[in-house]
């Protein structure tokens, strides 16, 4: 590929494929305003839909200020940390914006998490109030979690009671061992109980400074830390993200199968769609069957998912029988999207499906390819209005790569944290800055096009040195995808005597594949790459491991390959 920029900075009309243009007036908004802006302009629309159950855009903020109200009653106001351990109901939206109604810093927890890996993090943001609903798999680590850290107050939603009422009842009757039963001791509340009365105090935010959300990842250096993202963080980024949306003024229903604690949903399906005064489809959990089902029910337009997502649906029997005559966009995000995944679901949909990019330090999106028009399918497409990215040499990022040479991308916009919580001798290595701005560092490799469309070529810790070259992971395991045979790929760098490292390449089969082992497919794949590139090895196994929100795990099959060696 010819690589002909290190810079795309407010590019020309003619260069910019988004439908409206890069420049975009972002006033500061707190985020509660944000919610307001949508319930002034159409309250009786629908925010949420669960199972059938609509929930208007005035029921929500309602519930949404009771709650506020409790919290202020209860002590806990600006700067004190709410936590969320919830799935996908609709309590998770309403205690979202109730935390920031009064004032506090939302924080998210993985559903997934253990009771240790929630007490760590719990402990490390100090939450004071943790809200989570009375599911077997929940409500027994976050009670473990609240008599053995410095949380105070437990709030439990009835998972039953947000369902519609015949549903709910249902539930309570014959899955009740999913339910678990909720305890009466002080430090307990139940979510109707949490509800104050009157009106919430007005609290005087700064959109620019006040942190709205903490949101944990591994960040760019691998140890989880709270990305501190203000409310204009947030509210810049599901504005940007309206903006790129041909469709405005059209019906807005996301299908919200990504978890909501997820930046990439909380940017996509949560905040965005509040900005736009659209409604989500909410499902607790991603299964495919019940997702297509949901998804044909609801009429939804928009699918933003992660490739394995789309890969499940292209699998399930219900696929075929499935009207998708309303979805009009499907955004991947997460990681790559391999070109033959991509065909065959618009293939299969009509639906037109793009990739993006984001990270959590940039409160979920930064690029993503035009939802009409052009796209460049292996790019993560144009950065979305108001957002910069340049390339920096990946060893010195005070200089700029070489020409024509691949670089660390740099990103700098109104949606980057301010920092990490707590951390802030990480911001030396967090951030640069490069001609008097300042810049988030991805640890990703890419180039820039002409156009300004940007192509991810692997992470700067995931490089494999083959005796003095660099290879790319990511490029080998496109190679892999597209034996007809081979489902799911990753590759690793693993030790060499000779070359220092060497690529190995673990897969697994798609179930209607002819029998073919690993050997045959690494001589296929050696056949097709270049000499540096070949792969030492290729095992075929039975699943790869997959992280929260469903991506293939590379950190993840490193521990399980080097614990087993």
């Amino acid at each position: 590929m010819n690589v002909s920029k290190a810079l795309f900075d407010h590019p020309s009309p003619e260069a910019y494929r988004h439908p409206f243009g890069w420049t975009l007036d972002l006033p500061p908004m707190t985020m509660p305003a944000l919610l307001e802006r949508s319930v002034a302009a159409n309250p009786d629309a629908p925010l949420a839909w669960f199972y059938g159950r609509r929930y208007s855009y005035r029921a929500i903020v309602a519930e949404a200020r009771a709650f506020a109200a409790g919290l202020q009653q209860r002590g806990i106001g600006k700067g004190d940390r709410v936590g969320l351990f919830l799935p996908n109901v609709p309590t998770y939206p309403i205690a979202y914006y109730g935390a920031m109604i009064a004032g506090a810093t939302v924080v998210n927890f993985s559903p997934l998490y253990t009771a240790a890996e929630l007490e760590a993090q719990v402990e490390d943001s100090r939450t004071r109030v943790l809200v989570t609903v009375d599911s077997s798999q929940l409500l027994p680590k976050a009670l473990e979690v609240l008599g053995d850290s410095s949380l105070e107050t437990l709030v439990v939603a009835s998972f039953a009671a947000q369902l519609p009422r015949a549903l709910g009842l249902g539930f309570r009757l014959f899955r009740s061992r999913e339910l678990a039963p909720i305890p009466r001791r002080p430090d307990v509340c139940r979510w109707h109980d949490s509800l104050g009365s009157g009106d919430p105090a007005q609290v005087a935010l700064n959109p620019e400074r006040d942190i709205a959300l903490l949101q944990y990842t591994g960040g760019t250096t691998g140890t989880p830390k709270g990305a501190m993202l203000t409310h204009q963080n947030l509210s810049a980024n599901a504005r940007q993200i309206v903006h790129i949306d041909p469709w405005r003024g059209e019906a807005d229903v996301i299908m919200g199968a990504l978890p909501l604690f997820h930046v990439f949903a909380n940017a996509c399906c949560l905040n965005r769609t509040v900005a736009r005064g659209g409604c989500i489809v909410l499902v607790p959990r991603f299964e495919a069957g019940e997702v297509l089902k949901t998804l044909q029910r609801s009429g939804a337009t928009a699918f933003p998912g992660v490739p394995t997502m789309y890969q499940a649906l292209l699998d399930h029997p219900r696929l075929a029988r499935t009207d998708f005559s309303r979805l009009k966009i499907c955004v991947s995000g997460g990681a790559p999207l391999p070109a033959p995944l991509r065909e065959r679901f618009e293939a299969a949909t009509g639906a037109r499906l793009v990739e993006g990019y984001g990270l959590t330090e940039c409160s979920g999106v930064a690029s993503t390819n035009p939802y009409e028009g052009e796209q460049r399918p292996g790019t993560i497409g144009q950065p979305i209005p108001e957002t910069r990215m340049r390339l920096v040499d990946k060893e010195d990022p005070s200089a700029d790569p070489a020409p024509g040479e691949p670089g660390e991308l740099v990103i700098a916009g109104p949606q980057i944290m301010q920092g990490y919580w707590n951390r802030p001798d990480t911001d030396a290595t967090a951030f640069i800055v490069r001609d008097g701005v300042k810049w988030l560092r991805t640890g990703d490799v890419a180039t820039i096009d002409a156009d300004g469309f940007v192509r991810i070529v692997d992470r700067l810790k995931d490089m494999i040195a083959v005796g003095g070259f660099k290879v790319f992971p990511s490029q080998l395991e496109e190679a892999l995808l597209r034996h007809p045979a081979v489902h799911e790929a990753l590759v690793l760098g693993l030790p060499d005597p000779y070359h220092g490292e060497m690529p190995h390449g673990y897969i697994t089969l798609r179930e209607d594949a002819d029998p073919v082992s690993g050997e045959d497919i690494r001589a296929w794949v050696n056949q097709r790459i270049g000499k540096h590139e070949r792969l030492a090895e290729v095992v075929v196994r039975e699943s790869l491991p997959k992280t929260m929100i469903g991506k293939l795990d590379r950190k993840a099959l490193r521990s399980e390959v080097t614990a087993s060696a």
